[in-house]
């Protein structure tokens, strides 16, 4: 054949689509006949992340089997009592050269499916693949990521899937029958990725599900306190500080916020501490749609975006569409982007971005 008149010559394969390919006793099952575990999850773990990874790594250690959590930085503090003595490693950012659990024969990924979210393991991960297990609630990822996956973007959370997987390990009839040191971090798990059951993806079997939770000694007021009220004086003047940069722009309909280097460092606030400041401009009735953007470092900015749930015949904006564009992704109404260009041009991006997105 003459290659050159070839159409698919030297064409990259295209890429398998990011979806199920194993229910939920099919994943329980390859953990059931493996022998030792290394639990992972995104960069920068968030409740979710960490409630996910310690509820299933103990789950395995309850069956008997070695496990260990595996947490890329950055790390929050306040999550440090949820761990408590779960067998964990965090990795050194940038650095693998210390493998956990190095007998493990099997790597289940948690809340993710994305090398980007998970870059600083990829050496590590990808000549495993055929032993990686990937359980994830998000829409769009990576599938050469792992040979054995359940997605499903209609999960509120991650826990949500894995108390399905360790309900399956466990042999249990109902979720009430889980110990509490696996209910608490799934309880974590669901709480924070709804806002605390305020956001449009809280779904009644999510309710139910929490419910059963806190019947088997979930302490909901503890939780909120070591989350959502520990914040430091720092963190306050960092809010002060998002408030004087907000703008309203488009008839008010979408807020932005950026901070650069500078005004992140004279608050002195540590990385955990930029969360959740997508939070502040929703209270504003006439906001569609946030983005906050923070500079990581010269010439890399992290966007974060928000949309409002609305009612019909109104459509919300598509924050994961509008994601994409910039190279990230997300949910429907929560998703992001690391943007490699200065804050300034990511902002300008940002803005373009959303406005197509409030496009009918």
């Amino acid at each position: 054949m003459n290659k050159r008149h070839d159409p698919g010559h030297g064409a990259p394969p295209l890429a398998a689509p990011y979806e199920s390919n194993a229910s939920i006793a099919e994943v329980a099952d390859r953990l059931r006949h493996a022998g030792a575990v290394a639990v992972l999850t995104h960069s920068k773990p968030d409740g979710d992340a960490v409630g996910s990874t310690m509820a299933l790594v103990r789950t395995l250690r309850l069956l008997g089997k070695q496990a260990q959590g595996v947490f890329i930085p950055p790390w929050n503090p306040r999550l440090e009592p949820i761990v408590l003595d779960t067998p964990v490693v965090h990795v050194r950012h940038g650095c693998f050269d210390h493998p956990p659990l190095a007998n493990a024969d099997c790597v289940a990924i948690v809340d993710t499916g994305s090398w980007n979210q998970v870059s600083d393991a990829r050496a590590w991960l990808a000549p495993r693949r055929e032993d990686c297990i990937v359980i994830d609630h998000h829409a769009h990822g990576d599938a050469d990521i792992a040979g054995v996956r359940h997605i499903d973007a209609r999960a509120c959370a991650a826990a949500e899937l894995v108390a399905r997987v360790c309900k399956d390990l466990l042999g249990l009839g109902s979720f009430t029958g889980f110990p509490p040191d696996i209910a608490e971090p799934l309880y974590l798990g669901l709480a924070t990725d709804t806002g605390w059951f305020r956001h449009s993806n809280v779904t009644s079997g999510a309710l139910r599900l929490a419910a059963d939770f806190i019947d088997c000694g979930v302490d909901h007021n503890r939780l909120y306190r070591l989350i959502e009220q520990s914040d430091s004086p720092r963190r306050l003047r960092l809010l002060r500080r998002a408030l004087e940069r907000l703008e309203l722009i488009d008839d008010d309909r979408i807020a932005i916020i950026a901070l650069d280097r500078h005004a992140i460092d004279e608050c002195q606030a540590t990385q955990d501490e930029l969360g959740g400041l997508t939070d502040l401009p929703q209270t504003v009735g006439s906001v569609r749609a946030v983005a906050v953007l923070t500079e990581l470092e010269p010439g890399l900015t992290k966007v974060s975006m928000r949309s409002k749930a609305v009612d019909p015949p109104e459509s919300p904006v598509d924050v994961n569409r509008v994601a994409q564009t910039l190279g990230g992704g997300g949910h429907l109404h929560a998703a992001g982007a690391k943007v490699h260009a200065p804050i300034d041009e990511a902002k300008r991006r940002a803005i373009e971005a959303l406005r197509r997105g409030m496009r009918p």
